[in-house]
């Protein structure tokens, strides 16, 4: 019966803008995050098939009960988890710019290794490439080193093989954060 019939255009912004509203509405939502002070409502059926870390915690063996209670996510800012939930649902990077933008792609890469986003994290490892500096480096190769990152840690490397860039960040206090942290790589 469809054949010949042209179907009205529909296209992804459609669809993020859809998933948006039914973030920022709350309309339907099943379940309830706890993160520093603040509580998020989503979706379980949106979240599991965005995330396989937390399909297995909602939907799996070890699943949080579909109690009223509000899972609680620690060591997670608010503003963090609420930039995690907006890319689950719209697959949009939250508008900002210069160090906010640093700090919430240090932020997110952290999240999305903790949730197994991988298109989010190679959008971080992306931004924080083109941001590395004497300032950021050390941290940047710990984040990269903890989660695995090897494109931004091969960034850092490129980086620090300038003896210049070398000297400059080993005179930085993120150079001890990365002499305690990642004791390998001093080998």
């Amino acid at each position: 019966p469809m054949r010949g019939k042209r179907l009205p255009a529909n296209s992804d912004d459609d669809m993020r803008r859809h998933l948006g509203d039914l973030l920022s509405s709350g309309e339907g939502a099943d379940v309830a995050f706890r993160v520093g002070g603040e509580t998020f409502a989503a979706h379980r059926l949106v979240l599991a098939a965005r995330s396989p870390v937390l399909r297995a915690e909602l939907y799996g063996p070890m699943r949080e009960g579909t109690t009223t209670e509000a899972i609680r996510i620690d060591e997670m800012e608010a503003w963090v988890f609420e930039a995690l939930l907006v890319f689950m649902y719209t697959d949009t990077w939250p508008e900002m710019e210069g160090e906010d933008e640093s700090a919430m792609s240090q932020h997110l890469l952290v999240a999305a290794d903790r949730y197994d986003l991988k298109r989010l994290k190679l959008i971080c490892e992306d931004k924080l490439c083109s941001r590395i500096s004497k300032s950021t480096a050390a941290v940047t190769l710990v984040l990269a080193e903890q989660h695995g990152c090897h494109g931004l840690k091969e960034a850092c490397f490129a980086f620090l093989s300038s003896l210049g860039n070398l000297k400059a960040v080993m005179d930085t206090d993120g150079y001890e954060h990365l002499r305690r942290s990642c004791p390998s790589l001093h080998d």
